[in-house]
């Protein structure tokens, strides 16, 4: 037997020999029975709300707990008898749907002995502290909290030492950032239902105590929903990430730019499309390789990046080439930048490793601009070709240019900046 089950086996063994010690359920039989009966409905209901995940080899679930209030009430072998019901019931639950792992049959051992044992304290803790302040109800809540908050954090000990002999875990710093990923609102909410619960028991009032745990489940089954919607919207932006970004540059690819085009299209809105690439990117790649080629790309990508708004957009157009979208400038604003662009990837030297060695390299790009409302008569796709050819003429012209054109120029005055 390996010392993992021994320390499961053991954890139990003590629970077992708290629960029969502390004598008989402290309740009347038949009340105990329905208290029973009302408790598990409710806690089989819950089962599907668990949050399960996996650390390493070892599979921690987390869920809402309702023992501490049955255990304050019906004393250590009724709270045994409890958490040995709800495990064999999760048990075979999960036989039935094969999602049990290996060692399942072991988990009935220590998540009843852990269970039963930390609320055992807690009952022994709050019944001899609790004669002090019988006239406080505040204290008394806030004696349940502390005791949930106490129980929470020696769970929180024996999966460490779980995590701890099955190498998941090594160090006491280890430890201190497991025990600190406890959601304190999680601690709240468990105080004050089993608080509140306590208090229908003690009344026998179970009305009051079956409103309760349709409550809590309404509740815990509202904020499953919202998280599982959040988590998939999550997930679906994040292949849609992946679907619209280029892996080399990180720039935004040609099917996003096309996606904004379309979404800017007929939308009154003065824009610039600026194209631009690198000049004699070839020869990068004739006198190095592929990969310094790839190095200078990504580099060129960040320059751009680095002068543009968030309102901006940035694409990899082509293999060397990017198309920015600039918005909320005049022509004159976007010229000076685009100038800039210019001379600041000119005065640039880029770091690269060739052949074990560091290389720098020095690059010029070459600009075409387009400035335009986007309405009927000027379409995006339009304005993008415009903004290419610009391009097409700087390289003509002799490369390292910035190309330009107003379309605004030749239009009214009175037309040309019309709300």
């Amino acid at each position: 037997m390996g010392r993992l089950q021994i320390f499961v086996i053991g954890l139990f063994l003590i629970s077992l020999l708290v629960a029969i010690m502390s004598g008989p359920i402290k309740v009347d039989f038949n009340i105990y029975l329905q208290i029973l009966a009302i408790y598990l409905v409710f806690t089989f209901l819950y089962s599907h709300l668990s949050t399960i995940f996996k650390k390493g080899n070892v599979t921690l679930e987390y869920g809402s707990s309702y023992g501490i209030s049955i255990a304050l009430f019906t004393g250590p072998l009724g709270v045994f008898t409890y958490e040995m019901i709800i495990r064999f019931y999760s048990y075979f639950q999960r036989r039935y749907s094969n999602t049990a792992d290996d060692d399942e049959f072991l988990h009935i051992f220590y998540n009843t002995g852990a269970f039963a044992l930390n609320y055992s304290i807690a009952f022994y803790l709050f019944h001899y502290w609790s004669p002090y302040f019988e006239n406080s109800l505040i204290v008394n809540w806030a004696l349940i909290l502390i005791l949930v908050i106490f129980t929470n954090f020696l769970s929180d000990i024996y999966i460490s030492i779980v995590l701890g002999l099955t190498g998941e875990i090594s160090t006491v710093n280890d430890v201190f950032d497991f025990i600190k990923q406890r959601n304190i609102y999680d601690t709240l909410k468990t105080a004050v239902s089993n608080g509140l619960l306590y208090v229908s028991l003690i009344e026998q009032r179970w009305d009051l105590l079956v409103a309760l745990f349709v409550l809590n489940y309404l509740v815990s089954r509202s904020y499953i929903v919202k998280s599982q919607i959040i988590r998939h919207k999550l997930e679906r932006d994040r292949y849609e990430q992946m679907a619209y970004t280029d892996f080399l540059s990180k720039a935004h690819n040609r099917a996003y730019m096309n996606k904004v085009m379309e979404e800017l299209e007929g939308s009154g809105e003065y824009l610039s499309i600026v194209v631009t690439d690198i000049d004699s990117f070839k020869q990068i790649n004739d006198t190095y390789n592929h990969t310094v080629g790839d190095h200078v790309i990504q580099s060129f990508a960040d320059i751009l990046r680095g002068y543009i708004h968030k309102e901006d957009y940035l694409f990899r157009s082509g293999g060397e080439e990017f198309t920015m979208i600039l918005r909320n400038r005049t022509y004159e604003d976007c010229m000076d930048l685009v100038n800039k662009m210019n001379q600041g990837i000119e005065k640039e030297n880029v770091k690269a490793e060739y052949q074990s060695k560091e290389i720098s390299i020095h690059f010029t790009a070459s600009f075409g601009l387009y400035f335009f409302k986007a309405s009927n008569s000027m379409d995006m796709k339009k304005a993008y070709t415009i903004a290419d050819d610009l391009l097409i003429q700087a390289k003509d012209y002799g490369k390292n240019k910035v190309f330009v054109k107003n379309g605004m120029a030749n239009v009214p005055l009175s037309e040309r900046y019309e709300e």
